[in-house]
């Protein structure tokens, strides 16, 4: 198959040829894969052509290796030529790792020649272990769920399909369901339907590889239905109970869901009072006989009076009888005269009535216009507050305007309703109930307690109520006090979290305690649907029944990057029943007057009327939505062994999410490395990426097996899990390396990015022992000090070291020592150790003019 041959070959074209056409070619080859020891054929067609080869990897196939086929265009006479050639794996595999196996088709004419698409020939290969698979999981109803897998190495790429059962997985039918680029299966939102085994499948023409199967489990907890009606009394006399159930069905718990907490029957005494039959009394005597000759005697069912459901007396309570006297022989008109005294009497005493029940209504109205009857007591009031200088309005309570709560000394108790009943647009209607104790009439109650326990009693007395059962039992994200109708405010340090009074919301002569908390996220279920995500912390303020005549105003922080045509922002509120109701939506026209949102850049004011439990929820009507993203980057101070950790925490961009965090990690020891980013992360359904880069890597190596780690999507944008981070574990080659300089990187796919240059010092352990504890190396040391110690001529010594250094003012001390420029040095490394700059220290020994600066660079390097 040598050149020689060929040109022999050419000099001979066939006479059918067209001696002024170039060859076209009909049929070029294209790429194909070896599967297994199956030769593969390479076919080309050209016209007109008097010789075809294939060239293969620069070299010519031998003619013995051509199969030829001669033939006609019918529609232009010219002839046809076409050849196959058949390539087999160990042809292939002779070249293997060198390049890639090529084939061309070169074709001739009278006119020339013209040469074919090159075409690869591949060994074809699917390897057998997934290198990564998806791991079963339990994940509550409503969740998203990430099914990560990477399928194995093969030529061509394997294409990835997901079983769920067994059965194929097609994300064009099921909106729920979609695959990403890199394979991974996301459940939007996980439902009972989805509890199946899950199987991704890799396959090319080679072979069709599964991976082992993910048993998701998909749980409901428990939810407790409405309490019965109280049962009647278990007895119609004395003492008793009642009860009252409800069940674990609102909703059951499914697949291992969490069963209620709590009893699920409630028992209470009850007595019922036993009924009592009336009786007679006695006759009373026979009146006189009257005019009509006639007199009367009576009686009262009095002895004892029918209660408590008994039976009434039988028989007649008044008896007359026919009498005969001289009063039947009186004229009519004695008689009428004495009727007409008797009717006038009964009027007299009857106007009396009226006349004293109106001075009491008036006398009890004059009393109600003030202060309670129960803070009426001066000496109540002194000792809770203190004056402030405002002008009374009322001559007759001098002290109602002059008083202020003291928030260290009082505490009240409010008894009112748990669910306001609306009943008009600015009108609240308070059924009887009570909020934290029983109390008669309404009235409101000031204990006094000590500062130091106030806290806890406070937390205490509120979680004996059903209602303040999912507030948090610590006081740290609570703010609480007592007010009056002067107003104040409530604020939750280092969360831009509070609540604003204003005067005479709470009207005069009331006084209220009212709370205000920050809820952690696992403590309160916030149901989201669709693209919703939590924008703001969950807070509640409170009680909820108290009654407000000004709206109070909610501040608290958000993460969104509001924008009308990108996002449907709505303020939602948790109702008595546990559910959550949308009361507001922003940029629309308000439904009721009770609420008004005010949305800044950062934060949100909640202008109610009614106090609850409040959060701010978003739903992206585009993919340009974005949230702002807080990133944080935390480390050890210390590092006792070789491995060091960098967390990178990705948070919603709130105030009180990095309170969180921070006390955290300072629980963990962790230190905050550089200031915080924001990154906006965007409704794209894209993963947001961290990787590291620019490590020293002769001091520092990643035990990261891949080159990124990888956040997804649906657990950043809904919100609900606040503290997502990742962590990069770093190894050290050696335990004297205390340095570390690199930069990390955060993305998100297909958009915006943020990056972190990381430098800074690692304390390697509390205790250094040897030379490894000091900067300036020992030998150096040593030269330095014996250069030093000695009095120089014109003041070259340790004098002017200490002066260069700053230093001057303890010559004295120094001069007492044996060494006073040891002492220079030991100072010098106790103020400048780790990061001390042996440059500077050898300028100064340089100046001194006794000591050559480059002693120091075997150090510095």
């Amino acid at each position: 198959m040598g050149s020689g041959w060929w040109f022999a070959t050419v000099a001979n074209p066939a006479s059918g040829a067209s001696p002024d056409l170039l060859p076209h070619f009909q049929l070029e080859p294209e790429d194909v894969y070896i599967v297994k020891n199956k030769a593969v054929s390479l076919a080309c067609r050209a016209t007109p052509a008097t010789q075809i080869y294939f060239k293969c990897n620069g070299e010519w196939v031998h003619q013995g290796d051509h199969v030829t086929q001669h033939s006609t265009d019918r529609s232009t006479g010219l002839p046809v030529m076409e050849v196959r050639i058949e390539v087999t794996r160990q042809q292939v595999e002779k070249i293997f790792g060198l390049e890639e196996y090529w084939c061309q088709c070169v074709a001739w004419s009278s006119s020339g020649t013209t040469k074919s698409q090159k075409a690869f020939v591949r060994i074809a290969y699917l390897r057998k272990n997934f290198e990564q698979e998806p791991t079963a999981r339990e994940v509550s109803i409503e969740q998203g769920i990430v099914l990560p897998c990477r399928p194995p190495e093969g030529i061509p790429p394997a294409e990835v399909e997901w079983l769920r059962n067994e059965e194929l997985v097609d994300p064009a039918l099921d909106a729920n369901v979609y695959v990403t680029p890199e394979h991974s299966l996301v459940l939007r939102q996980a439902r009972l339907a989805d509890t199946a085994n899950y199987t991704c499948v890799a396959k090319n023409i080679v072979a069709r590889r599964r991976s082992a199967s993910a048993a998701i489990t998909v749980y409901v907890n428990g939810g407790w239905s409405t309490w019965t009606q109280w049962s009647g009394c278990s007895t119609s006399c004395g003492r008793g109970w009642q009860k009252r159930s409800r069940t674990c069905t609102n909703p059951t718990p499914l697949n291992g869901g969490a069963f209620c907490e709590g009893q699920n029957v409630q028992k209470t005494a009850c007595t019922t009072l036993c009924p009592v039959d009336g009786a007679w009394s006695e006759w009373s005597k026979w009146s006189e006989c009257g005019a009509e000759c006639t007199h009367w005697r009576s009686r009262e069912c009095s002895e004892p009076a029918p209660r408590n459901g008994g039976r009434d007396c039988h028989g007649p309570e008044l008896d007359t009888r026919n009498c005969t006297s001289e009063l039947c022989t009186h004229g009519e008109h004695g008689g009428d005269a004495e009727d007409v005294a008797l009717y006038v009497g009964l009027v007299a005493v009857a106007v009396c009535l009226v006349l004293l029940l109106l001075v009491g209504v008036l006398v009890y109205c004059r009393k109600k216009g003030g202060l309670d009857a129960d803070v009426a007591d001066s000496s109540i009031l002194t000792a809770g507050f203190q004056p402030v200088s405002i002008k009374p309005s009322k001559a007759d309570n001098p002290s109602l305007l002059t008083i202020q709560p003291d928030l260290s000394t009082t505490t009240m108790t409010y008894q009112g309703s748990l669910c306001p009943r609306q009943d008009g647009p600015a009108k609240l209607q308070l059924p009887n109930g009570h909020l934290l104790s029983p109390l008669s009439a309404g009235r409101h109650t000031l204990h006094h307690s000590s500062p130091a326990a106030e806290g806890a009693d406070f937390v205490a007395r509120l979680s004996t109520q059903s209602y303040f059962r999912s507030l948090p039992r610590g006081t740290n994200n609570m703010a609480y006090g007592t007010f009056n109708f002067l107003g104040g405010r409530l604020m939750i340090p280092n969360t831009g979290i509070s609540l604003l009074i204003p005067p005479d919301a709470i009207p005069r002569g009331k006084i209220y305690e009212v709370y205000l908390t920050l809820h952690k996220q696992e403590e309160v279920r916030l149901p989201l649907a669709g693209c919703q995500t939590l924008l703001s912390p969950i807070v509640s303020c409170g009680p909820p029944g108290v009654l407000l005549t000004r709206p109070a105003i909610l501040a608290m922080g958000h993460c969104v990057e509001a924008s009308a045509e990108n996002w449907s922002i709505r303020l939602k509120k948790q109702s008595c029943e546990g559910t959550w109701e949308d009361v507001l939506q922003l940029g629309a026209e308000p439904c009721t007057e009770l609420y008004y949102c005010q949305l800044e850049a950062q934060a949100c004011y909640v202008f109610t009327e009614q106090l609850g439990r409040f959060a701010l929820v978003g739903e992206s009507l585009s993919m340009a939505a974005s949230k702002r993203l807080k990133l944080v980057l935390f480390a050890p101070a210390a590092c006792p062994s070789l491995e060091y950790n960098i967390r990178v925490y990705c948070l919603s961009d709130t105030q009180d999410v990095l309170k969180e965090v921070i006390q955290l990690e300072k629980q963990l020891g962790g230190q905050l490395i550089g200031a915080p980013r924001v990154l906006h992360f965007k409704d794209s359904y894209h993963n947001l990426r961290l990787s590291i880069h620019d490590m020293p890597s002769s001091l520092w190596k990643s035990k990261l097996l891949a080159s990124y780690q990888e956040i997804p999507f649906y657990h950043i944008w809904s919100g609900l899990q606040p503290f997502l981070h990742c962590t990069f574990t770093l190894e050290r080659l050696s335990t004297s390396t205390c340095e570390l300089a690199c930069k990390i990187w955060v993305w998100q796919v297909e958009g915006d990015g943020q990056s972190f240059t990381v430098n800074f010092n690692i304390v390697g352990t509390p205790a250094l022992v040897g030379p490894s504890a000091f900067k300036i190396p020992f030998l150096i040391r040593q030269k330095i000090i014996s250069s030093l110690d000695p009095p120089g001529t014109r003041g070259a010594d340790w004098r002017t070291l200490a002066q260069k250094l700053n230093l001057d003012s303890h010559l004295s001390f120094f001069a007492s020592k044996a060494s006073p420029t040891a002492m220079i040095l030991n100072l010098w490394e106790a103020r400048h150790f780790p990061n001390g700059n042996l440059s500077q220290l050898a300028a100064a020994v340089a100046e001194v003019g006794k000591q050559d600066g480059a002693l120091f660079s075997e150090a510095e390097c």
